[in-house]
């Protein structure tokens, strides 16, 4: 049998961006880590490149039998879970607000929210009922907010509510299970270079320079960065870090001036 490693990571929406390259970024620290993702094959292709003794799950997190069922699961596999990412998103519908379909808002909500509601409810339950370690921690928890969270995108009306969710019940959350040895952080990234970026890019959907100009670091994120930002809340390196939305955002949220403030973004050298 393979031997088991101490830690366990729970990543959602863990096959592509974000939550992939967290996915990477606790197995480097040693950790099992069990990707869950919608795709089956997606997933489950995810683990096989991290390699044993990872595991993927097919999990529909607006589901409370199927998060049940996964986390089942994972104590089956690893018999412990110390860390959770709630991840796991999809898209905003596009159009103004008055011609918004209301099936779509819900579906945002349901993925977001609900999804981070149920999964870590259900995660909760397997730490309230583990054996603290030696300084009283049960586990931790990181959400994934957004800079939707704290500011206002035009007609972007479910994911900015969603967001805005996560951080307050991250706060409730954190709040309720802090002497339980458990903490609860959110990051909110700002744009960050997925492969989904890239295609809208190329469809001539996005304006990326516009957003690069923005943007006080003159950039969008790789999704490595906001990894590190992950996995440093979730480890016990924050240890005294619990009920906090950390921006990973290049300066977005911070800046307030005229866009004209900022200087030229330098071109990339010439290989």
């Amino acid at each position: 049998m393979y031997e088991r490693m101490n830690k366990v990571a729970v990543v959602t929406g863990a096959a592509n961006g974000i939550g992939w390259a967290t996915a990477q970024r606790w197995a480097q620290e040693g950790y099992q880590v069990a990707l869950l993702d919608m795709s089956n094959e997606a997933v489950l292709a995810r683990a096989n490149e991290l390699g044993q003794p990872h595991i993927g799950l097919a999990c529909d997190v607006t589901s409370e039998s199927g998060v049940t069922a996964a986390i089942t699961a994972v104590m089956s596999n690893f018999g412990r879970i110390d860390t959770l990412v709630n991840n796991a998103g999809i898209g905003d519908q596009t159009g103004a607000t008055v011609v918004q379909n209301v099936e779509a808002f819900d579906r945002v909500l349901a993925v977001h929210l609900r999804g981070t509601f149920l999964m870590s409810q259900a995660v909760a339950r397997v730490m309230l009922a583990a054996t603290p370690d030696a300084t009283g921690a049960r586990g931790s928890m990181v959400n994934l907010g957004s800079i939707a969270s704290s500011i206002g995108l035009p007609a972007r009306n479910a994911y900015s509510a969603a967001k805005a969710g996560i951080v307050g019940m991250t706060r409730a959350m954190a709040s309720e299970w802090a002497r339980a040895g458990i903490r609860v952080n959110a990051v909110a990234p700002g744009y960050v270079r997925t492969a989904l970026i890239n295609e809208l890019e190329r469809q001539g959907a996005l304006d990326t320079k516009g957003i690069a100009h923005r943007t006080p670091l003159g950039r969008m994120a790789d999704p490595a960065e906001i990894a590190e930002a992950i996995v440093f809340l979730g480890s016990g390196r924050a240890s005294y870090i619990t009920g906090a939305v950390l921006p990973v955002d290049g300066g977005w949220t911070a800046f307030g001036a005229p866009e004209g403030t900022l200087q030229p973004v330098a071109e990339p050298a010439c290989a």
